[in-house]
């Protein structure tokens, strides 16, 4: 197989591969993006149930209440709350060990080790009037957790993210080293060019103008081809749906921090069990709510009857 073969070939299939590569990178990158998409839901949930908290609670009035203790109820809360009514669904499946959603993105697996990292944290962060690196802690654990940060959780995302971010690049360049290797091609076809003879001058010229216009469709290709991937990378940014994600969790533990009076460790503390029934945990939750305000009803009207004797 000659020089000249191998040229045609390269150029007459270079559309088609520099098709397949913008499908299977334009997938990888709507799976990254859907990755991190599908644990910053998480985030908005936490998010979520701390502005309801803080709603219910009145400035300056001291309750002694531990910040780690507020953080792990809020955290288990979020966690059961938010998987409930999809267990509640799965009990009418078939699979009932496993959705097909954990099974490729591993949410529940992913949201179960944030909150056993980031409680495994909290606890040991040392009481002060300043706010403590929150935003290190939250940044360090979703980076490290090993459901978010894989794509089928296999395939490393930052990996494959710098992967499909040059690739827009790379069909500019594809486009444009076919377009040399036909104009290179072509050119020595005019050398063979007899001047006297103007049939053959013409069908010569024909020829490498022909072979020149498809070569110069290379160059379109890679254009449009990288123009494309440009718009599917920046419309499914996994950064930016990063970023807005430890801004959300770390902002809510910012005001669980401001509620907060210490950040004690009770001894008799559960850890977080994520296997836990979450309708049985929510129960056991609403249960202990009653206790607490019939406990702090109780001491206030012993309170009430002291003063008044």
């Amino acid at each position: 197989m000659g020089t000249k073969t191998l040229a045609e070939y390269f150029i007459l299939s270079l559309p088609y591969v520099m098709g397949v590569v913008f499908m299977v990178g334009a997938f990888l990158r709507f799976m990254i993006w859907y990755t991190v998409k599908r644990h910053e839901w998480f985030a908005r949930e936490f998010e979520k149930r701390v502005s309801q908290y803080m709603e219910t609670q009145v400035p300056g009035q001291s309750t002694k209440q531990s910040f780690y203790v507020l953080s792990k109820k809020i955290l288990e809360r979020t966690y059961y709350e938010a998987f409930e009514v999809r267990d509640r669904m799965m009990r009418r499946q078939r699979d009932k060990v496993m959705r097909w959603s954990d099974r490729i993105w591993l949410v529940k697996q992913g949201c179960a080790w944030l909150v056993k990292d980031i409680l495994k944290q909290l606890k040991f962060l040392k009481w002060t009037n300043d706010t403590p690196k929150l935003l290190h802690i939250t940044r360090a654990t979703f980076h490290h957790n090993p459901c978010f940060n894989r794509v089928f959780g296999v395939f490393p995302i930052s990996g494959l993210n710098d992967i499909v971010s040059i690739l827009p690049g790379l069909f500019v360049v594809a486009g444009i080293l076919g377009t040399f290797i036909g104009i290179a091609k072509g050119l020595p076809e005019l050398g063979n060019m007899n001047l006297a003879d103007a049939d053959a001058t013409k069908n010569v010229m024909d020829r490498f103008l022909f072979e020149i216009s498809f070569a110069m469709k290379s160059s379109i290709f890679g254009i449009a081809f990288s123009l494309a991937l440009n718009m599917v990378n920046t419309t499914f940014s996994p950064d930016r749906v990063f970023v807005s994600m430890v801004d959300r969790f770390e902002s809510s533990l910012d005001l669980i921090w401001y509620r907060s009076d210490n950040n004690d460790y009770p001894s008799n503390e559960k850890p977080f069990d994520e296997h836990k029934d979450p309708q049985e945990a929510l129960a056991e939750e609403s249960i202990n709510l009653e206790i607490a305000k019939a406990a702090r009803s109780r001491e206030l009207d012993e309170l009430k009857k002291t003063k008044a004797s």
